[in-house]
């Protein structure tokens, strides 16, 4: 064997954990300092606790929090978007159909959805509202996502 190629070994290093266990063990280090050891790991000691020294688990919750966050948002815009509230002006649609919609006395989407289902008749029945008008308006609200009642059936 060739001399002074090996590390000094320390047959009474010591080993210092974080949690202030200590003990002798041989080493090529006199003193070795460790974060967990055999009295603290969970695995041993039964406990549920979560270790974490690089902060891997509150990155993971901040990145929980934050998609939590955008569902909720998203959730959010779509129930305003879908909002019986919601103004027919809104609607892009033309500026004959909103003003024949508010002589009738309709001026949100919820009441036209309404009025829809009373039937088609009774929404045709409004003076200067026809089949046109009635086919813009009920495909700008499925485009926003209103479920809108099934058209009566024609009789021939």
């Amino acid at each position: 064997m060739k001399k002074d190629i090996h590390p000094t070994f320390y047959p009474d290093a010591q080993v210092i954990c974080a949690c202030g266990n200590t003990w002798t063990t041989g080493s090529t280090q006199k003193i070795i300092r460790t974060d967990i050891c055999s009295n603290c790991h969970p695995f041993y000691t039964g406990e549920q606790r979560i270790v974490d020294t690089e902060g891997q688990v509150d990155r993971f919750y901040k990145r929980l929090r934050a998609r939590q966050a955008y569902l909720e948002e998203q959730k959010a815009r779509q129930a305003a978007r879908t909002s019986p509230e919601r103004p027919i002006a809104e609607l892009d649609l033309s500026k004959r159909v909103i003003d024949t919609l508010a002589k009738a006395g309709i001026t949100t989407a919820g009441e036209f959805i309404e009025k829809l289902n009373e039937g088609e008749s009774a929404v045709l029945a409004i003076d200067g509202f026809g089949r046109k008008s009635l086919a813009d308006v009920k495909k700008r609200l499925r485009g926003l996502g209103y479920k809108l009642p099934e058209a009566e059936p024609v009789v021939a």
